[in-house]
């Protein structure tokens, strides 16, 4: 940890959060879980310290994302969201914005978070746009319509970072109140798992943005700039993984009961230890080819999630099969990385290992 995100103060976050039962209907916000890592200072980590942030670097949040999985993957969910705002807002080239928002989100004084799937991973095979731009008459600022798939936590924001497209192709990202008049929340989807992170759609009806809301564009494939972690980035690998390594912690609590599971145990502690070494590496490294790849450690951590809580699962017999059980819930919460942020190519190659399984065992 940098010297801004005191260790023992995390590790007691992360104790916290695994001992803290959580709520898994989408008519429930975690609000307890999201104090603990407010009062732990989540809300600095990843904002530079010219902003009242902690100014923490790629790699190092990479570490925080896992080993705050461990605890719960729910929180560090909302948590990748909130930020992936914070990162769109501060890579601004609008600094009068950035200047404006970024300290009130450090403090906790508002809550950010995302829609831009639509520009990215999904929905990416329809030819009209999810949301379409229009450009107000006398060059006043734009007008978006159309619906945000999926916004995390959108019912709770104060601010939801989202984008459309323009007739000719361009695009823009605008920081936009939830209060805006032409924003409509619709209620939380009920998911197979993690229904308590209030994922929403959001209607725009005509919704207004001024220049002053804009922070990139128009431009061609507004997701490229400025930074951000993008569809299938190592930060949602870190989440994977860290998320197998709780799931195994917990079945370890099986094994203490029943030596004779070690033996399909260790296997896979091993396998999440050596990951989670790979991705540290990759965050300093090259991330395009072999085994360090952001493509290959994704595929592998959606893998290993899988199989941890499967095979947790089976160790637990029919108890774990019943709901409520934690094992049963892990193995929703594990499906969760086969659809989230989760590129074509990655999804083809976890696709490709559970059917060659299938063709080995015929």
């Amino acid at each position: 940890m940098s010297a801004f995100v005191n260790h023992d103060t995390f590790q007691t976050l992360v104790r916290t959060l695994r001992e803290t039962p959580e709520p898994d209907a989408a008519s429930v916000w975690p609000a307890t879980q999201m104090e603990l890592l407010a009062e732990a200072g989540g809300c600095r980590w990843n904002v530079a310290k010219q902003f009242g942030g902690d100014g923490v670097d790629s790699a190092e949040m990479l570490q925080i994302y896992r080993e705050l999985s461990i605890g719960s993957l729910l929180t560090t969910f909302i948590l990748t969201q909130r930020n992936a705002a914070c990162q769109r807002i501060e890579s601004s080239p609008n600094t009068s914005l950035t200047e404006k928002l970024l300290p009130a989100l450090c403090r906790g004084r508002i809550f950010a978070t995302v829609g831009i799937s639509h520009l990215t991973t999904s929905r990416q095979h329809v030819q009209r746009p999810v949301v379409s731009v229009t450009e107000c008459a006398g060059k006043t600022g734009f007008r978006l319509s159309g619906i945000v798939p999926w916004a995390t936590a959108a019912i709770q924001a104060d601010l939801i970072v989202t984008g459309g497209s323009l007739r000719d192709g361009r695009q823009i990202l605008v920081a936009i109140p939830r209060s805006r008049e032409g924003v409509t929340v619709l209620p939380p989807i009920a998911l197979m798992g993690l229904s308590s992170s209030q994922t929403s759609l959001v209607e725009l009806n005509d919704v207004f943005v001024s220049f002053d809301d804009v922070l990139h564009g128009p431009v061609d494939r507004v997701m490229s700039a400025g930074a951000g972690g993008g569809a299938g980035s190592l930060g949602t690998s870190a989440v994977a993984i860290g998320t197998a390594q709780g799931t195994l912690k917990m079945f370890a609590n099986e094994v203490d009961q029943r030596p004779e599971l070690s033996e399909f145990l260790k296997p896979l502690e091993e396998e999440a230890d050596g990951l989670a070494h790979q991705l540290q590496e990759a965050a300093s490294g090259d991330q395009t080819t072999g085994l360090f790849s952001t493509e290959s450690i994704r595929r592998r951590a959606n893998s290993l999630v899988v199989r941890a809580a499967q095979t947790w699962l089976a160790a637990t017999k029919g108890a774990g099969y019943t709901i409520g059980h934690p094992a049963e819930r892990a193995v929703r919460e594990s499906m969760f990385f086969l659809v989230w942020s989760c590129p074509q190519q990655v999804l083809e190659g976890n696709l490709r290992e559970l059917t060659q399984e299938y063709r080995c065992q015929s």
